[in-house]
């Protein structure tokens, strides 16, 4: 049975060939689902999901980048015809584009195919083993790719998706009650909000899990109460997770290049950044799209994501790559959640930080350093503790780097 929503109208007048865009300013819902079905048939136009709740100043920004024929609202379809900059079709094949988090610089658009979230979708449903009629729970947001794909996995799937307007732990486990969602996706901040409200989470099939590093001790807490969880990488430009558990999706191949970034290409790549081919050349090697972490494939063929390549930390003329130091740190029995970054110093360039949200009593720095020694080189172990109630986030669950490099504690 079909249950593709019906289309939202595209505007007349569009030239042939050339798809309009629109920008979709509306919560989780219905009406945001059927513009995604829409989009993905190719009924209606392409679609940029936003959050509604944008200031007026990023709104434009982003509207500005984007140059869509329309912008959707819980009001209704407004033309954008006659006004600067003028609206810039895209290729028929693309059916969504996302503005990405930009965790650490300035947010691009990127625009995807129908084909490529199609295959995303559908390899994810075969890996984890999703059955017939399995509905998926959508807590995300859904101006981030994260949210759309669970929306898409829906589409491909042919279900009905329970959509939460927001992420509120009592309305989780009110949609988990009775069966109606069998699957979700979650960042790791939302898992741990989960736990420590008490919901069952062996009442789901699968937690897809990603937007960042999961520590250990919070995926072994996890299992430890029935959740069956499965961690994903990939971004915005590559349909959202692409390698599950390590290992790519079917149709993914994943390699290391000589600078240590991790290579991805396959079916799920993005065509290219909303009118800005510079930057899509520059993140293109060939058939490869050249991510912004670094990474290593184990002898088992598993990638193991090492950090993000920006990420890494000049100190003392010693490199230090901040993700595998947060690594180390996040097994410490003290350390509950924990984000490292690079602080300016005058005297070693950089000084190794560590942000650090704690299990119970604090840690002191010089237990931290401690610990780090005895894994690491002696230039990785933190120089600065900064203690926290939580680590401060982006709306797509990231860290928000930029704003921790720029505190002082």
């Amino acid at each position: 049975m079909d249950s593709t929503p019906p289309a939202p109208p595209v505007p007349a007048g569009d030239r042939a060939g050339e798809r309009p865009v629109h920008a979709v300013l509306l919560p989780p819902g219905e009406r945001l689902f059927q513009a995604l079905a829409a989009a993905l048939d190719g009924t209606g136009p392409a679609i940029c999901p936003l959050s509604p709740d944008l200031p007026a100043p990023a709104l434009r920004t982003l509207l500005d980048a984007l140059a869509p024929h329309a912008v959707e609202t819980a009001d209704g379809l407004r033309p954008r015809r006659g006004e600067h900059p003028a609206p810039v079709p895209v290729a028929d094949g693309t059916a969504v584009l996302i503005a990405t988090s930009g965790s650490t610089g300035t947010p691009k658009i990127v625009e995807l195919s129908a084909a490529a979230l199609r295959h995303s979708a559908a390899a994810s449903l075969a890996r984890i083993g999703a059955r017939p009629g399995d509905r998926w729970l959508c807590c995300l947001p859904t101006s981030h790719i994260a949210g759309v794909q669970v929306l898409v996995r829906s589409l491909v799937a042919g279900t009905e998706p329970v959509i939460l307007p927001g992420f509120d732990t009592a309305a989780f486990d009110a949609a988990l009650a009775g069966g109606r969602a069998r699957h979700t996706a979650l960042v790791p901040t939302q898992l741990r909000r989960l736990l420590d409200a008490g919901v069952d989470l062996a009442r789901l099939g699968v937690i897809v899990l990603g937007g960042a590093a999961a520590s250990p001790a919070l995926l072994d807490e996890a299992r430890a109460h029935g959740a069956r969880i499965v961690t994903t990488y990939g971004m915005s430009e590559t349909c959202g997770g692409c390698v599950y558990d390590g290992v790519p999706l079917d149709g993914v191949r994943v390699a290391v290049g000589d600078d240590g970034r991790i290579r991805l290409a396959g079916p799920v790549l993005f065509t290219g950044y909303r009118l800005r081919p510079d930057l899509t050349a520059a993140a293109r090697d060939g058939e490869w799209f050249v991510a912004p972490d670094l990474g290593v494939v184990e002898p088992d063929g598993r990638l193991r994501v090492r950090g993000r390549a920006d990420d890494v930390i000049n100190t003392g003329g010693e490199k230090v790559v901040a993700g595998e130091v947060a690594a180390v740190l996040a097994r410490h029995p003290a350390v509950r959640d924990v984000v490292v970054v690079g602080r300016p110093d005058p005297e070693w360039g950089e000084r190794v930080t560590a942000v650090v949200v704690p299990a119970g009593p604090p840690p002191t720095l010089d237990d931290l350093r401690a610990w780090v020694r005895a894994a690491m080189p002696a230039p990785a172990a933190p120089r600065e503790l900064e203690l926290v109630e939580a680590i401060p986030l982006l709306p797509s669950g990231k860290p928000d780097r930029q704003a921790l490099r720029g505190a002082v504690s």
